[in-house]
Order: C-alpha cells, then structure tokens, then sequence
C-alpha cells in the first residue's frame, strides 16, 4: 500500500530489482560538486557580463529557414536513456524507435559528468558563436538552465514544434517560472529533494523538516554542501517561499543553519556521498534526493525511507533545448516533442526511475504490467505531492554574490 504521507516503503511487490539500474544523480563526484558551486557571478564576470536573455532570439535565427536533415546529435547523462542489450550488443530501444518512426538518426552521446565541466566545455564555442557539435543538450534547473538563458546561449524553441509536450506535460511542466512559456526549454526528467532517514535508525517515521534540526539525532542529521539544495530547504523550514525569498529571509536562514551546525546536530556537509552514510548507518536523517533512496531500496536498503516533508521539497529538472550554433535544430525538435508521447514517455521512466514530466506514461506502464513502477510515488508523485513541491530561488548576478556571501560560510568553516 502507497502511504499517504508521501513515504516510500520499498515493498519487494512495489520494486523490480534491476542491478544495471543506478539512478543518474550517483554519477556526480565531489569535483563535480564542488565547482557546481561556483558563483552565478564570476561564471557571468569570466563572460564579460550578462547578455540578455532573449539575445538567441534578437540574434536573428529563423525556424522558417530551417530544414530536416535526417540527423542530430544528442549530449546527455550516462544512463538516462532506456538501455536493452540485443544479440549481446547495448541499444536505446527508445532511440531506435524515434529513427524508425522519423527516419532522424541520432548521434547519442554520453558526455555529461557534473554540469559545471560540462558548462565549461560548452561555454568558449558558444561564447564565441559557434557550433557545439551538439544540436541538443540536457541543463538543469535551478542553476544551469538559467545561466544559459542569461548568456544568451540558446536557440528559442519553435512552439508549432511541440504538440505533444502541448497536449501531454503536466500542467506542472509547462511555463515554468525560470523559463516562461517554455521559450527556451522542456522538461526531460526531474526529482524531490526532501529528507531521506533510516527507520532503524531514528525508531520513528520522519514528517518534518524540524527533525533536522532536532537535537534528538545529534551528530547524526547529514546536509549538503551546496548554495542550491541546502539553503532553499532552509527557507522553507522557516516557512519562507524561496521563489520569492528576500535577502533578510536569507539571512534568517543562514542564522537557523548556523545554530544547527554549532549545536554539534550535524555530521557533515554532504555531495554525493551522503547515500553511502545512510546506506551504512552513519546517519540517521538527511537531506536527500529521491532517486538515490529509490535505488538504495532497490538495492538492498528496504530500512531507508524518503518523505517529501509537511514544509514541502524541492523539485528540480533537468531539461532538453538546443545550443546557438545547433546545425540540426528541426531534427532536434523533433525529438524533444516525440519523448512526449505516453508510450515513449513510459520508456524512458521505465528505466531511469526519475519523476516523469508526462503523466500518461502512468497509464502505460500499467497496462504493460509494470505496475511496481506505475505505483511508485517517487516516480509518478500523487497531485498532493506536486503541490508540496516548490522552486527555487532564481538569482541574477548581484543576488548570487549576496546569497553567497550569507550561505557559503556555513559550509566553508
């Protein structure tokens, strides 16, 4: 049974063990963490300043003048395509479909290990005007999405493109507030940052944002090491929409952090590393995202739980849109709105277990039997869940500095 509160319980009937499966946000290492913390600020200075952000529509690209080529070239995360292996050989069942069914080839390419690298490599040829050698890419939301559309470093999407994601996204996916109207970007895939715990460790279910702050858990609450997750989550501790957060809010939160760090509740400030200290016990509570949980318990973990808290979490997304300079941006559309449809939705969710932007894909992967994760909750969060999910707090380069300045001394000391 799907408990109400928002909890996981991994019943072995709710999960299919899969041991190729992990979920993507394991990939990212503690360099890659650490240079994803780099201030919106100097990435803008190192830029010569802000562009713009509709500079890649003032910037004279025309769809009217562009034309199908029968190929496109793909950069993404390991592992967050469908994988199968055919006569001992690994395809992407879902990408093979799209040629079939389109006759686009897709050059696909796994180059993605944190995004700060990933943003550097890209950055001197789109700095420069000119071409990646990507028509399409994967940037995440809070920070990476945004910083893009500040440079001025992406092509606006052609909306006649998109019936699919039109008529399929959840409402919750479309206009996105760091991206109004989708101008620049959809969703590819998201996840909850909430608190993830250790039943055997903390004797009793967790509900609250408080209880990482309680005294009870000394030495044993795990945070992250970020100016993203960690002070966002803060905010709403407080009660405190960050979306519209004020720098007195910040700093509010940044004393609430403070006191909990002084008072000995925390072991440390986590990257990636946090799911092996809760896997073994050294922590009893923490900050946590939702695949990681999800595949601890899929691995062995059936003591962990993940709870999307009373204060609310965090949703972030990962999204799809084409870099200046794409010298196949119809055939890149094309797959961006084809991912949309249910049945290829499905596909996808089916392997990497992250929060699906299409809720039809629900329906699909029932039918076909997969019920485990059509009924997974971490997967296809309940309409209540959504609503108990918030943004982030977007800054420009001024607040970035501010927002810095209060948050990174936390971690830093």
């Amino acid at each position: 049974m799907t408990p109400t509160d928002g909890s996981f319980d991994s019943d072995p009937a709710l999960v299919r063990l899969t041991e190729s499966r992990f979920s993507r946000r394991q990939l990212l290492r503690s360099a890659g963490i650490g240079a994803g913390s780099l201030a919106l600020a100097s990435l803008l200075a190192a830029c010569g300043g802000a562009p713009a952000a509709d500079q890649g529509a003032t910037g004279g690209f025309d769809w009217s003048k562009q034309k199908k080529t029968g190929e496109f070239t793909f950069g993404n995360w390991p592992m967050y395509v469908d994988r199968a292996k055919v006569n001992g050989e690994a395809v992407h069942p879902s990408l093979q479909k799209f040629t079939q069914d389109t006759g686009i080839t897709v050059d696909y390419k796994e180059v993605i290990d944190d995004y700060a690298s990933w943003f550097g490599k890209l950055q001197p040829q789109l700095d420069a005007k000119q071409t990646t050698g990507f028509d399409l890419i994967v940037m995440g939301y809070p920070k990476w999405l945004p910083l893009m559309m500040q440079l001025g470093y992406l092509i606006p999407l052609d909306q006649s493109f998109l019936s699919n994601f039109q008529k399929y996204a959840a409402p919750s996916y479309r206009d996105r507030s760091y991206d109004p109207g989708n101008k620049y970007s959809v969703p590819y895939q998201s996840g909850i940052t909430g608190i993830g715990y250790d039943i055997d460790q903390t004797g009793r279910e967790v509900t609250s944002l408080a209880d990482l702050f309680s005294k009870e858990f000394e030495g044993k609450v795990g945070m992250f090491n970020d100016t993203e997750d960690t002070p966002n989550m803060a905010l709403l501790a407080l009660g405190v929409e960050p979306t519209t957060s004020t720098p007195a809010d910040w700093q509010k939160a940044a004393d609430f952090l403070t006191r909990q760090r002084d008072a000995g509740i925390v072991r440390q400030y986590y990257g990636q590393g946090y799911i092996g200290d809760l896997q073994t016990g050294n922590l009893a509570v923490c900050l946590a995202w939702s695949a990681d949980v999800l595949q601890s318990q899929l691995h062995g973990y059936p003591n962990l739980r993940f709870v999307v808290p009373d204060e609310g979490g965090l949703l972030w997304t990962d999204c799809m849109c084409i870099p200046i300079g794409a010298k196949h941006p119809v055939d890149a559309i094309t797959y961006m709105d084809y991912v949309y449809q249910p049945e290829i939705a499905a596909m996808l969710t089916d392997w990497i277990l992250n929060v699906s932007p299409v809720p039809d894909a629900q329906k699909v992967l029932a039918a076909e039997g997969e019920g485990a994760v059509a009924k997974n909750p971490l997967v296809f969060p309940t309409p209540d869940m959504y609503e108990r999910l918030h943004g982030y707090r977007i800054l420009d380069a001024r607040e970035t500095q501010e927002w810095n300045d209060i948050f990174l001394p936390i971690y830093q000391s």
